[in-house]
């Protein structure tokens, strides 16, 4: 984004300024982390992926509560520098906050009591127990 400003005796300097975002960008953010949530990444690795609808709704709910801190932190002379780093944050934080907590859901959901009949885990509920499983052998006596 640019804005002309005027410093007096008739010159004019056109000054950039990254913050805020135009609606594009923060849309192409919104699309980016829907791939990242919802497609194989490092992340999905560790935690899983979301179904398409709900990693689209998740990424919109962490790029508005992204924008509004980051925006509550900056003031209208800055440029944007200090603040652009300040909403990347915020969303790399929220990200890894929604995938841990839908991890550690999934996986207390695949808990099943010793009376109840087994449900279907997800995908990333049984890699998940699988992965936190001792496969160590067990000893027999004869």
């Amino acid at each position: 984004m640019s804005r002309t400003k005027d410093f007096g005796l008739g010159s004019l300097i056109t000054v950039f300024s990254i913050w805020p975002p135009t609606q594009r960008t923060r849309d192409v953010v919104v699309v980016r982390l829907v791939e990242t949530l919802s497609k194989q990444s490092i992340l999905s690795k560790c935690y899983g992926t979301l179904p398409s609808n709900e990693a689209s709704s998740a990424a919109r709910l962490i790029e508005t509560e992204a924008f509004s801190t980051a925006a509550a932190s900056s003031s209208a002379e800055d440029d944007g520098i200090e603040i652009l780093p300040v909403y990347s944050r915020e969303i790399s934080g929220k990200m890894l906050d929604t995938v841990k907590t839908r991890a550690s859901s999934a996986a207390a959901s695949f808990v099943v009591d010793a009376g109840t009949a087994p449900q279907t885990p997800s995908f990333e509920a049984a890699s998940a127990t699988a992965a936190s499983e001792d496969n160590s052998p067990t000893v027999t006596e004869s």
